[in-house]
């Protein structure tokens, strides 16, 4: 996703219907918070953090991000492999 969508009640990533978002650290995806906590265990998410915090500091507020790696996709196979 690399296009900032209105916020419409459901997750952009795993579709819930939830009252809480935020925008994704790795795209412009819309994600719940349970989606949140599942990027912040991403082995890439401090890739994606130092790439957001180098852009906005040299004032690129609509980066986009590094893109989402594909096992954040719905399911979270990555996250449910590393518990087992």
């Amino acid at each position: 996703m690399n296009q900032v969508r209105d916020w419409t009640g459901s997750c952009q990533r795993c579709y819930r219907t939830t009252n809480m978002h935020t925008m994704s650290m790795f795209d412009v995806s819309l994600i719940c918070m349970k989606c949140a906590d599942s990027e912040r265990k991403h082995p890439q998410y401090s890739q994606a953090a130092e790439a957001e915090r180098s852009e906005v500091k040299s004032g690129n507020r609509n980066f986009k991000g590094i893109g989402a790696p594909s096992e954040l996709l719905p399911g979270m196979e990555w996250e449910q492999l590393e518990n087992e």
